[in-house]
């Protein structure tokens, strides 16, 4: 079964480098802009043409594609994490769901991809048969969401190279400006707003029992705590999360709790969990009921970080919105 997927890939995908995709027939012309050659997470392709048969894993990628107008170039999608964006949805709709989570690789192949989009690096996990040189192999190209092998700070210019990327990958250059000029101006908006307000102390808690799994100073969540009037006590953990003692977040004494809302357990048991932790009770933050809510789809390097910026302003700063 599987080395007859395989080999239908390999004559559809025609090793990555012969399918009809957007801009151009198989053999004909290259479309303006191409070849397109992408440095992503240390892998390097070359793009003859915008691929045709695309397939995004994670909320973000998903969500990237479809801000870039891109349903119609999408076989397939998967593991939301989240509500689909309102504005999305109808051409969410139009997309194939392959899989609620991630796809086994025998799903992912029936679905006769040339391009797999990646939001974390689990996407392309190797050890189940979805490792990006075994899909290259089966003539599918593939892009990971840079934050996942940042070479520097995780900023908004990350989220601008992240949707230019895939913009260019696609050759819709123009779709990508318009969409990061949409962004700038939501920030724009938000930094006038906050202009000589004191940062509020913010401390993350996405999840855990014995330990905090908290947001630290290497992902995009530092950024969006900054601009959004904040300062994150845990910015000094060198890593996008990482976990600390709750003897560290209570000594550290947050003003407000930011809560990451996602999975099984709601932001409303997170904070009862926090409220009758003993260790946190002298907590500025526990004492006052001050919790601000994100969801984790809106955390990530994607379309969602401007408006995610003007929500957490807004908890922290009620005051500048009234």
């Amino acid at each position: 079964m599987l080395a007859s997927l395989l080999c239908a890939v390999l004559l559809v995908a025609g090793c990555g480098g012969g399918t009809e995709r957007a801009g151009g027939a198989r053999g004909g012309a290259v479309p303006s802009g191409f070849p397109v050659t992408v440095a992503n997470c240390g892998v390097t392709t070359t793009y003859q043409r915008p691929p045709q048969r695309a397939v995004s894993l994670n909320q973000h990628a998903t969500e990237v594609m479809l801000a870039l107008g891109l349903e119609k170039s999408m076989v397939g999608t998967g593991y939301l994490d989240d509500k689909v964006l309102p504005e999305f949805q109808a051409a969410y709709d139009r997309v194939k769901v392959i899989s609620e989570e991630y796809p086994s690789f025998e799903a992912l192949l029936s679905a006769e991809p040339d391009f797999v989009y990646g939001g974390w690096a689990s996407t392309f996990e190797e050890k189940e048969g979805r490792g990006r040189a075994v899909l290259k192999k089966a003539g599918i190209d593939t892009h990971l969401n840079i934050e996942e092998c940042p070479k520097g700070p995780v900023t908004t210019a990350t989220v601008e190279e992240e949707i230019r990327t895939v913009a260019r990958i696609f050759g819709v250059p123009d779709r990508a400006e318009r969409r990061i000029a949409s962004l700038r101006t939501v920030l724009s908006g938000v930094e006038g707003r906050l202009s000589g307000a004191a940062p509020v102390k913010v401390a993350v808690y996405d999840s855990g029992d014995k330990t905090v799994f908290t947001a630290g100073g290497a992902g995009i969540g530092d950024e969006m705590i900054r601009l959004a009037g904040g300062a994150n006590l845990f910015s000094d953990v060198k890593k996008a999360y990482g976990d600390v003692s709750f003897e560290q977040f209570a000594e550290r004494a947050p003003e407000v709790v930011l809560i990451y809302d996602y999975g099984d357990r709601s932001a409303e048991d997170k904070k009862r969990f926090l409220l009758s932790n003993p260790a946190l009770k002298d907590v500025p933050a526990i004492r006052n009921r001050r919790f601000a809510v994100l969801p984790l789809s809106s955390t990530v390097t994607g379309v969602r970080v401007a408006a995610a910026v003007e929500s957490l302003a807004r908890q922290l700063h009620p005051d500048r919105f009234a």
